[in-house]
């Protein structure tokens, strides 16, 4: 075909074209070789310096391992595995709530394998058949009737209904635990201990004999079933095994403490259905304390139980004021006095008028050791034999009635011990409270009465050397109060760590709360200063003696000695450590649950301690007086 001179420059254009396309191709080939080539040196320089490196596996690989017939040494700690082969024909909800609750360390592993419905159903109809037939086999035979088999023909039936329903499904399910210990005589009794709980509940174990490392890695949180021991399971039982349970802590009777975490169910708890009614408090200065205590005297006024507080800081006044309630200051220049030398108030009981001398002078003698400091032994006789000749000035012997006798005071047991020889330093040392700048404290006749349902005493405007000393005869005076009639009553006293600096003083408050569950009284003991309570062996029978605690949240400082105390797991600090206002761990008895305090509006209102909140509510009072006297004129 001809072409024409235009078409000749196209056709050389185009191979022109074309030449260059593969001339940039090649090009294009050199150039991803040579940069193939420098990714491969920057590869290999990359793996060069990562050998140097510390990678995570080096973080958390032990030093050594070393396989044992039964456990695994991983460095200095050892692991054992064992495993479930056997249930009962029934088990309740949470039966592995006991093992996942246990205060040691230890890993659970749960597989669950599903296996298709018609499987199982050709299984269980082959049963049915084997079963209905040893029955009539038996029955022919006149042989009796055999429960075992009749009730499994019962459990075979109702599966396969429910399988061919949908009710449940099949599955293989493998329960491991691993345990570890830094001693190899530890890990042998927690193991014991964990067999022991399991076969209570009929459930039956065995130790990894020969497949310790197959048990640890089947534990590990990588997923992977080395061991495959499994037990048939329809899908009820399995849900039964369900780990995280929480404890329920509600019941009919008592009053609301607070929101349960786990699971937002109300804690509702009377504190007298309890082995004792005594309940203690920790936590650091502004976690909510005083809050919650406020919270729990404002809701039991309302269930008709006595309440009487001993009070620091004066936070009770707003609430005694709200609820009508009964504001006793004491100070040294106040008009409310207590006699320490009070008796108690005369019952229908048979205690005898010797014990109840005897008693007092005990109490008073702990109070003298208060007052006087160190006292040698020789002093001590003294003392006692003072305090007895006191009472005895008074009319006040064994046999005596004293519904009608007129207790004594300092200023006569001063008189006494001026009388007697060898006292001299001890009537030094005493006139301070009697002549001297603390006159005005405990040389007077008692001028308080209780007869309120809610009674506070005031001892912010002593001076820290008398605050021992007065809450020291406060509860003296309560008890004495106390003794002489029975009805609910609790006696709450803030900032108890006051009273654990004295040896005489920690063991008369731990006398009373061991005493006072015969008399219906619960002793609330609150502090913030863990360490110096908990440290104290009376503060440590305080705590073992109070069958509910509330912990709130702990310092850095004083969280190891409260784990040690409470048998907390590495959790639980851990919530302690990073919990807000108001939220924490409440016990009651043999359960506990994590808590979040929670107020109405207007209970805030009366037992807020936050002082930005109180001096709104004192401005909104100023406005709302300033209103009503515009108003009247």
């Amino acid at each position: 075909m001809p072409f024409s001179v235009d078409d000749q420059k196209g056709f050389d254009a185009s191979v022109l074209t074309a030449g260059g396309v593969k001339l940039n191709r090649g090009q294009d080939k050199a150039e991803r070789e040579r940069q193939r080539a420098e990714d491969t040196i920057a590869l290999e320089e990359e793996r060069v310096y990562r050998r140097g490196v510390a990678n995570i596996k080096d973080l958390i690989a032990p030093s050594a391992m070393k396989i044992e017939p039964s456990f695994v040494r991983l460095g200095d700690v050892f692991c054992r595995t064992i495993f479930v082969i056997t249930y009962p024909r029934y088990v309740s909800v949470g039966w592995a709530s006991p093992i996942i609750n246990l205060s040691a360390p230890l890993d659970i592993a749960m597989f669950f394998y599903p296996i298709k419905a018609d499987l199982v159903l050709k299984q269980l109809k082959r049963k049915t058949g084997l079963l209905e037939s040893q029955i009539s086999m038996d029955a022919q035979a006149g042989k009796p009737r055999d429960p075992i088999s009749e009730t499994a023909l019962r459990d075979v039936e109702q599966l396969r209904d429910d399988l061919t329903q949908g009710i449940e499904h099949f599955f293989q399910f493998a329960f491991y635990c691993t345990f570890y210990s830094a001693d190899k005589d530890q890990l042998e009794r927690v193991t014991t201990q964990v067999e022991g709980t399991f076969a209570a509940m009929l459930i039956y174990t065995k130790r990894a004999y020969f497949q310790s490392e197959q048990g640890f890695n089947s534990t590990l949180p990588v997923g992977n079933d080395e061991l495959q021991i499994t037990f048939n399971m329809s899908t009820s039982p399995i849900a039964s095994s369900f780990p995280f349970t929480s404890a329920e802590l509600s019941s009919d009777n008592g009053i609301l403490y607070g929101i349960n975490r786990h699971n937002n169910s109300l804690i509702l708890f009377d504190r007298f259905s309890l082995q004792n009614a005594n309940a203690v408090i920790f936590a650091t200065s502004g976690a909510g304390k005083s809050y919650a205590v406020k919270l729990e005297i404002l809701r039991a006024i309302m269930l008709g139980v006595d309440v009487i507080v001993i009070d620091p800081e004066m936070e009770y006044k707003a609430l005694s004021d709200a609820v009508g309630g009964t504001y006793i200051s004491i100070s040294l220049s106040s008009r409310s006095k207590l006699n320490p030398f009070d008796l108690p108030r005369p019952t229908g009981e048979t205690e005898s008028s010797e014990d109840i001398i005897r008693s007092a002078v005990i109490t008073i003698k702990g109070l003298l050791k208060l007052m006087l400091g160190q006292v040698t032994t020789s002093e001590d006789s003294l003392l006692d034999r003072a305090l007895l000749e006191t009472y005895a000035k008074k009319d006040i012997v064994p046999g005596v009635d004293l519904t009608r006798v007129e207790p004594p005071i300092m200023q006569d047991f001063q008189n006494i011990l001026e009388g007697m020889e060898g006292t001299a330093e001890l009537v030094v040392r005493l006139k301070k409270y009697t002549e001297g700048t603390f006159a005005g404290l405990l040389n007077a006749p008692t001028t308080v009465q209780i007869n309120n349902q809610l009674v506070t005493f005031s001892v912010r405007d002593l001076e820290d050397e008398l605050r021992p000393l007065a809450i020291y005869t406060i509860i003296n005076y309560i008890w004495n109060v106390v003794r002489s009639e029975r009805k609910k009553r609790i006696l709450v006293i803030d900032e108890a760590w006051w009273l654990m600096q004295s040896e005489d003083s920690a063991k008369f408050i731990f006398a009373l709360v061991k005493r006072c569950r015969k008399y219906f009284l619960g002793i609330t003991t609150i502090t913030q200063d863990v360490n110096d309570f908990l440290t104290s062996p009376y503060g440590q029978a305080i705590v073992t003696n109070s069958s509910m605690q509330l912990l709130l949240k702990q310092s850095p400082a004083s969280i190891d000695l409260v784990a040690r105390t409470f048998l907390l797991t590495q959790s639980e600090k851990y919530l302690l450590l990073e919990s807000g206002v108001g939220e924490g761990i409440f016990f009651a008895g043999a359960k506990h649950a994590a808590i979040q305090i929670v107020a109405s509006y207007t209970e805030d209102q009366i037992v807020t301690t936050n002082p930005e909140q109180l001096l709104k509510q004192e401005a909104a009072k100023k406005e709302f007086a300033e209103a009503e006297t515009q108003r009247n004129a």
